[in-house]
Order: C-alpha cells, then sequence, then structure tokens
C-alpha cells in the first residue's frame, strides 16, 4: 500500500471491507488494496473497485436544488436552506410537530444517524422519524431481542464459520450480495464442514452448497418447524443446556411438534428425506450456526421466522458456544449502526428504548433537555410513508431512495408528491430527489470522517481522502445550519469527531455501548467490537488520586458466559406455520420474490451511475422457469409482464431451471417500468413492521398479452 494512501472502508454493503484510496495525477482516487482488514483481507468485488467513480463531478450533485414550477435549478445554500427553515416552522406553527416527517438510511454514519436523529426531537419536536433499516433486518432485530435480550447481527466475528462444523444459509445469496464474504464459507467447505443453502432459486450461492433446499417462497417458517420437529423426535435436542440456558422450552416444543415432516413437506415443497438429512448434517458436528437474509426476514411473519429458527439453534445447544450459533447477515452499510443510535422510530441512542423512563433521562441529560419534551415513539417507514400528504406535511430526507425501494412503490411515489415540503439530501440526483422542493447536495464517504458498524457489530472508522467539491456540504453541516435557523444555536456540531463523542457518552450504559471506543483506538485497532463500556477509574494513592483503568477489548463475541436477559437464561417463543399475506389465487397464481444481482446495489441511484457496472448488469428481467415460459409462450428475452394487485412491472424475460415453476424473480435495483417494487406488498410483520417484500401473489404473461 503507498505510503500516501488512505486506509478506509467501501461505502456498500455491511461486510465493509477494508480498502485504501490513493491520489490519482491527474486528480480524484483509485482503490488501493489493503490486506490488513480481516474481513476481505484486500479482496473487493465490482462495486468496492469503481466505488471512486461516483465522486467524479460527472455524476454528482455540486450545487443546492430549489423547485421553480416543474423544474429544479440551482439556488445558493442560503437560499436554500432559508427556504427549508421556513416552511419548516411554517408547517409546524400551522399543524403541530408530527406534521414534520424525518426519513434516514441504513448507509447513514453513526455520527448523522446520532444527529439527526436528535434533530427529529429537540429541534423538530417530531416522532415522526425512522429509516430504510426498517426494510432491511429489522425482523432478525426484533426476534434476536425476544431470544437473546440483545440485537446485533452477528454474535461472532466471521473468521468464526471456517471453523465451525455446519452452516445453515438460509435465503442469502452472499456471492453476489456480498461477494468477499464468500471465501469464509469456502474454508468451512475445505475444513471438513457443511454448508447447506435454503433458497427458492438454485442462485450461485446454492450452487456452493453441499445441500440446496429449494422451499416455496414464504415457507420458511414451516420448514424451521419441521426441522425442529425432527430434533425432537431423533432425540438430537441438548437436554442440558435447555436445562440450564434457556427458559420457554415446553411451549415451544409444543408448536413445533404441530408441524410433522409430511405436513412440512406439502408446504414448503422440500421433501421429507431432505428435511432429515438437514437435521443430521447441522446436528452431528459439535459446532453450528445458522445465518437467515433477507428472503426469510421480509415477510410478514418475519420475527416468528427468525424465532423459530433461533428456537432450533437453541434446542441443540447452538448459541452462546464457540463456533455455534444464530446471526443476521446485515444489508446496508451501516445497518447495525443505523438503528443503534435514534433515527429508528422507538430507539434512543445506545439501542435504548424511547419510552423507557430512564433511558429519556439519561439521553435528555446529555443532549441538555427535559426528559418530557421528547416525543413518543413515531411510526414505522412504511406506515410514515404512507401517512404523507395526511397529517405529516413535509420531509426531511437523508441516504434513501423510496421511489424505487419502498414496497408499493407506485402508492409511495404518490405520497412524496403529495407533500407540503420534500427536502432530500442526497449525492446524485436520485428518483427521489427528482420529486423535491429542495435539493441538497452532500459530500460521500471519501470526502468525510465518520464511523460505521458492520454487520460483525465491529465499529469502524471511514476517513477522508480528499475535499468534496464547490458546493458541496456533510450531512452534519445541514444539520447545524437548520437548527440554527430553526432557534437552535447549539448541539449540533459539524466535526464528526466532536459528534462522535457526544455519541459516546449518550450510549454509556447502553445495550450498545460505545463509550470505550474513540477514534484513535478505532484507527490503532482496525475497529472494536460493542459492547465496549469506558474504562473505569481505579483508586490511586490519596495524594494522585483516581488513576485510569484498562481500556475495554470490546466484546468480538457475545452469550458465551450469558445471555442479555435479566436472569442471562435465551428465550424460547412459541411460533406456528400460518400463510403469507398474499396468497396465490386463478387471477394471481404465481409468487414473486425479489433480490439483488451481484453488479447493483439496493436502489441503483449510485451504482446504476458507474458504466462498468451498467454494463454488467444493464437493467431489470424476470427469472422464470421454462414450464411457466412454455406456458405463456415467452421464450429468452421476450418482454415479459409481471402484474400484482398493486401494479405492472415489464421486463425480459431470462429462463432458468433454477427457479421453481410456481415463483418467479426480479432484481430491484431499476426504476421505471421494470420497478420489482411496483409489485410488492406492503403487508407488515406485526411485531417488527417490517414489509413483506420476498413474496406476493402475481400474474405472468407476455407483454403483448
Amino acid at each position: 500500500m503507498p505510503t500516501t494512501s488512505t486506509p478506509t472502508h467501501c461505502p456498500y454493503c455491511a461486510l465493509q471491507c477494508g480498502m485504501a484510496l490513493s491520489p490519482l495525477p491527474t486528480g480524484g482516487v483509485e482503490v488501493v488494496e489493503r490486506a490488513d482488514f480481516p474481513v476481505n483481507r484486500g479482496a473487493l468485488c465490482g462495486k468496492g473497485r469503481t466505488a471512486p467513480e461516483v465522486l467524479s463531478s460527472r455524476v454528482r450533485l455540486t450545487s443546492p436544488l430549489v423547485r421553480s414550477g416543474d423544474s429544479l435549478v440551482p439556488a445558493t445554500w442560503d437560499e436554500a436552506l432559508d427556504r427549508i427553515a421556513g416552511r419548516l416552522g411554517r408547517i409546524r406553527d400551522e399543524h403541530g410537530p408530527d406534521a414534520l416527517g424525518v426519513f434516514g438510511g441504513g448507509g447513514l454514519t453513526n455520527e448523522k444517524a446520532y444527529a439527526l436523529g436528535k434533530f427529529a426531537r429537540v429541534v423538530l419536536g417530531t416522532s415522526q422519524i425512522d429509516y430504510n433499516g426498517r426494510f432491511c433486518m429489522s425482523s432478525a432485530a426484533a426476534a434476536g431481542v425476544k431470544a437473546f435480550g440483545l440485537d446485533r447481527g452477528l454474535p461472532f466475528p466471521l473468521e468464526d464459520i471456517p471453523r465451525s462444523g455446519c452452516v445453515i444459509l438460509v435465503g442469502s445469496n452472499l456471492a453476489e450480495t456480498m461477494p468477499p464474504s464468500l471465501r469464509f464459507f469456502s474454508e468451512l467447505r475445505e475444513n471438513g464442514g457443511t454448508l447447506i443453502v435454503i433458497d427458492p432459486r438454485r442462485t450461485k450461492t446454492a450452487e456452493q452448497a453441499d445441500l440446496h433446499l429449494a422451499p416455496r417462497p414464504g415457507t420458511d417458517l414451516a420448514l424451521a418447524l419441521g426441522l425442529l420437529h425432527l430434533v425432537v423426535a431423533e432425540g438430537r435436542v441438548d437436554e442440558e443446556y435447555v436445562r440450564e440456558r434457556t427458559t420457554g422450552w415446553e411451549e415451544a416444543r409444543a408448536a413445533a411438534m404441530a408441524h410433522w415432516p409430511e405436513y412440512v413437506e406439502r408446504i414448503t415443497g422440500v421433501s421429507v428425506p431432505q428435511l432429515r438429512e438437514t437435521v443430521r448434517l447441522f446436528c452431528e458436528p459439535e459446532a453450528a450456526m445458522v445465518l437467515t437474509a433477507r428472503g426469510p426476514e421480509q415477510q410478514s411473519k418475519g420475527t416468528d421466522t427468525v424465532g423459530a429458527w433461533i428456537n432450533l439453534c437453541l434446542a441443540t445447544g447452538r448459541a452462546g458456544r464457540p463456533l455455534s450459533g444464530y446471526g443476521c447477515l446485515t444489508g446496508q452499510g451501516n445497518g447495525q449502526g443505523g438503528r443503534e443510535h435514534g433515527q429508528k422510530a422507538d430507539q434512543l441512542p445506545g439501542y435504548r428504548k424511547l419510552d423507557d423512563p430512564a433511558a429519556r433521562r439519561h439521553v435528555a441529560e446529555v443532549w441538555g433537555v427535559d426528559p418530557d419534551s421528547l416525543p413518543g415513539p413515531g411510526r414505522s417507514a412504511y406506515e410514515l410513508l404512507d401517512a404523507l400528504g395526511g397529517d405529516v406535511r413535509s420531509l426531511l430526507l437523508m441516504g434513501s431512495n423510496p421511489v424505487v425501494s419502498a414496497p408499493h412503490a407506485s402508492h409511495v411515489e404518490e405520497r412524496l408528491r403529495s407533500l407540503d415540503l420534500l427536502v432530500v439530501c442526497d449525492v446524485v440526483l436520485s428518483e427521489t430527489a427528482a420529486l423535491a422542493d429542495v435539493v441538497l447536495p452532500v459530500t460521500q464517504w471519501a470526502e468525510e470522517t465518520g464511523t460505521t458498524t458492520s454487520l460483525e457489530g465491529r465499529v469502524l472508522l471511514r476517513r477522508q481522502a480528499i475535499s468534496p467539491p464547490d458546493g458541496v456540504r456533510s450531512d452534519l453541516e445541514v444539520l447545524r445550519e437548520l437548527a440554527a435557523r430553526l432557534g437552535v444555536e447549539k448541539g449540533f456540531p459539524a466535526d464528526p469527531e466532536e459528534v462522535f463523542e457526544e455519541l459516546r457518552r449518550a450510549s454509556a450504559g447502553g445495550i450498545a455501548d460505545y463509550s470505550g471506543i474513540t477514534y484513535g483506538r478505532l484507527a490503532a485497532e482496525n475497529g472494536v467490537f460493542w459492547p465496549c463500556p469506558a474504562p473505569t477509574e481505579a483508586t490511586g494513592s490519596e495524594d494522585a488520586g483516581p488513576v485510569p483503568g484498562p481500556d475495554h477489548p470490546g466484546t468480538p463475541r457475545l452469550f458465551l458466559d450469558r445471555f442479555a436477559t435479566p436472569d442471562g437464561r435465551a428465550r424460547f417463543v412459541p411460533v406456528t406455520h400460518r400463510p403469507v399475506a398474499e396468497e396465490p389465487d386463478d387471477d394471481y397464481p404465481v409468487l414473486l420474490t425479489t433480490g439483488r444481482v451481484v453488479a447493483q446495489y439496493q436502489s441503483g441511484a449510485q451504482t446504476r451511475r458507474v458504466d462498468e457496472l451498467n454494463a454488467a448488469a444493464p437493467g431489470p428481467f424476470v427469472e422464470l422457469h421454462p414450464r411457466l415460459a412454455a406456458r405463456i409462450g415467452a421464450a429468452e428475452g421476450d418482454p415479459v409482464s409481471v402484474v400484482s394487485r398493486r401494479g405492472r412491472a415489464v421486463a425480459p424475460a431470462r429462463i432458468t431451471t433454477g427457479i421453481r415453476p410456481d415463483t418467479v424473480f426480479m432484481p430491484f435495483h431499476w426504476p421505471g417500468e421494470g420497478r420489482a417494487n411496483t409489485l410488492t406488498n406492503p403487508a407488515l410483520d406485526p411485531t417488527s413492521r417490517m414489509p413483506e417484500f420476498k413474496v406476493c401473489a402475481v400474474r405472468v404473461e407476455t407483454a403483448e398479452s
């Protein structure tokens, strides 16, 4: 690595791969391999390697824009900020603080997420704040809290995976979504371990598996319960572990025993011999893991589904033991940290609950406000978007593109258009920004310093490598300037390290305790795992006074001694199978599932501006089985129409035997007529409020039909 390089991390997924940025003689930067970071050891996918292209002024915003009639026209920063503050103030005066909405993103740094949540509650006084991470792993988070008392995507580092005996990977195509992570699973198999992949499609990840199960979309809950039934029936329960480290087993056991193998086979399409082989492969090694991703989580029963997989781990003694456990593969770059520090509707910094009086007192003291002045919990992400134009009259949006990424996207687009004021802070003119009344150009990863928290719970330092273009400001500067215009002169510094120092104090004593983490430690130690409380002070001599204690080492592995529940025991949660919110019928006889492709990321707002990535994945497609293609008369490449109760999308057919005949797949990265989320169902999980992205009933026909 050249000595002039700046060590940092990729701006995309939750692996947060290490990279370095080296200045080019012609300006800009290039990515240089950084082999010292253990997650990727220098390896990068195409998105990470080409990330500097989005820094170019050719593709990004460099001036504020304000709406004039049907157009967005350049404006000065003072003009744009004055317009925003003036209209926010009028809306609040006329309709109350909850008429002001705030929508954040799982790609924002911890500092930005913290400041955004504080801005909403202290400056605006609104409860109406949530973020797009609600669409990512909220079901896994809810299930983890129920079972373990704490949610951290992975309670162990990725480096433990190759040393386990078996990994069940549920609903993840990490070969395309997180390519550098695939080596951990390859090493698992090289070491004699087994990989089981559960996915309705034979993905590139499934091709690497020792066993691939292809259940009908939306039946992951029944599948997990059927496996637990067999664990009981075959005498594979770790009775000593269950007795000593858990509660609630009898109720969970009774619920699982109602899901006998033949019944589960009828629901899922997974054969009884495959169910039995899965149990054998999972239970025979000394250590094993279950890892879930969006497949089982993005369902209207996602919390129960994840809970059933956790129950399987608990019954077999595979949680809170070395090289074993349940984990969630977080998707967005700061999906973990983004929900820990206050931009979620029901949370305060440190993963504290907003309706906890002690939590309110602690955070209010750090913020210098009366605890009673803090609003209560607000709406979840989709419910907030659905309320736009009604009692929520304005929206400040940072780091999200819901016109493409939200379920029932055409409805969400209508709601955004109905607002009195839409303000978007973004790097590029996304499809959502194009609808805004004011667009503010903000800095991105290489132009700013800040922290993120990876899927391992490892807090990392991204360092500024280049100066932003003229006319671009950071999100922290935006919040400072708006706060000042709305009457709050202090408490919103633009320096990220100063914000992080306050975040440390606000998180102290919370579940996600960052108080022992500093920028200096992050730089020196290649990241620190939370919880990491501040060092306690030891008593010195009477003359010398207290002396600082040693730094807390951080917590790479959770639950080895006890779980984060009041009694230290994990909790079984009894769950039973139920249908998806929208089953197929005569009018909509096929199931749609959605996901990502390797060359694009999330809504594509940034990756669709990179020529190399567009060449690899130029547009949407509909993946369907040859039998379904023959039934509707479609050939490879023909335009195919997919219709749900919410709308219609058209994209070329991609015919493959790697998908179930009753299922079609669409990637969700594109707007326009190929927008997959035009079709998806906003039915919500009752606990996590996660929409049912992963399964809805559709009709498939040739576009000319």
